[in-house]
């Protein structure tokens, strides 16, 4: 459309230029009615092509409700990321990043393993104020606000790390909230899940986290 449009435009100029001879005005010419029905119609078509398309999109990413045969939790925090792998039941607690200068500064960075050729389930949800999960590489990002949790289904068709952020500022240290993304086979994920349990990381990292949480009355403190 731009090659079309700037075409046009070079091309009026050139074929309607002011000659040496010229006299007064040029002729003026009332519109063209095919014209203006082509200036209107072509976009309404391309808006609409665009908007059915955009609509089939979101049905098979945003909208997509595959029961996960891996369930796994990922909880924002200043400035961190905890994975809880519901499904195994074991966690990993993240720490920030602390950037020195250093061109990977992701090797330091939590890690969220991912078994390939798997239907995911990743529960999103924020420890305190509104983060938003992006893995560039997965082509989605979603907000994480506070006591509106979310899911994020998706299949992991390829082994390799991809790189992954906090996409909302989220204060001081926002740019220090890293985490890597390892899509790995199935047998390298449940070696992993069991090195988390035989390190103790068992049962999952709750609510109790949160920083707006406070037990129910008559809870022990």
């Amino acid at each position: 459309m731009g090659l079309i449009v700037w075409g046009l435009i070079l091309w009026a100029m050139v074929a309607y230029r002011r000659r040496k001879n010229d006299r007064g005005l040029p002729v003026q010419m009332r519109y063209s009615m095919p014209i203006e029905i082509l200036f209107t119609v072509t976009p309404v078509v391309l808006v609409l092509g665009f908007f059915f398309q955009n609509v089939q999109v979101m049905e098979q990413t945003t909208d997509d409700e595959t029961p996960g045969e891996q369930v796994i939790e990922v909880a924002a925090k200043q400035w961190a990321w905890d994975f809880n792998y519901e499904t195994e039941n074991v966690y990993y607690a993240g720490k920030q990043v602390e950037l020195d200068g250093t061109e990977e500064p992701e090797e330091t960075a939590p890690v969220l393993y991912l078994p390939v050729d798997t239907d995911l389930e990743i529960r999103l949800h924020s420890r305190d104020v509104i983060h938003s999960f992006w893995v560039p590489a997965f082509l989605e990002k979603r907000d994480m606000i506070p006591g509106h949790d979310q899911s994020l289904h998706l299949r992991a068709e390829k082994e390799g790390e991809y790189v992954g952020k906090c996409a909302e500022l989220c204060g001081e240290y926002h740019s220090e909230m890293l985490f890597n993304v390892k899509v790995v086979s199935k047998e390298e994920f449940a070696d992993y899940t069991q090195s988390l349990a035989d390190q103790g990381n068992t049962g999952q990292l709750g609510p109790e986290y949160d920083r707006n949480w406070y037990p129910k009355e008559g809870a022990e403190q």
